[in-house]
């Protein structure tokens, strides 16, 4: 953080002031080539588009099965989409399968060739949380 790179998030619970969960979050950007090409048709043809990038996303272990994980990701998506820079869409790098299907669950989708990287575009994420899009099944 004090070098910019990355800023921090921390939930802290009201009862005990215990750090229930964390995420940071930094700017990076995404190629059009590892988009859908369903995404890429509606972008401009710049080589790469703004993203944000949750570095890190952890809930400590007694508040984890109580929402408190996806109300940190709704929270990075909301500060992500009222930032007044361009950012397209929320990039994460799932440790390991079951962080993927945690990600998944809320939309993100794994990019071509990127490993265990998912992506979720912001407007989708938005249009979702008014119900006006479809939901991953």
């Amino acid at each position: 953080m004090k070098r910019r790179i990355a800023t921090c998030f921390v939930a802290v619970s009201v009862e005990t002031e215990e750090v229930a969960g964390y995420y940071t979050l930094t700017a990076t950007s995404i190629a059009l080539a590892d988009l859908s090409p369903d995404i890429v048709r509606k972008l401009p043809r710049y080589p790469v588009v703004p993203a944000a990038l949750v570095g890190r996303l952890a809930v400590a272990s007694e508040y984890q099965g109580k929402g408190l994980g996806g109300a940190l990701v709704g929270d990075a998506l909301m500060r992500s989409a009222r930032t007044e820079l361009g950012v397209f869409a929320m990039l994460v790098d799932a440790k390991d399968d079951g962080a993927q299907r945690f990600y998944e669950r809320y939309g993100f989708t794994l990019l071509p060739g990127e490993g265990r990287r998912l992506c979720l575009p912001i407007a989708l994420a938005l249009r979702r949380l008014e119900g006006k899009a479809e939901r991953p099944t």
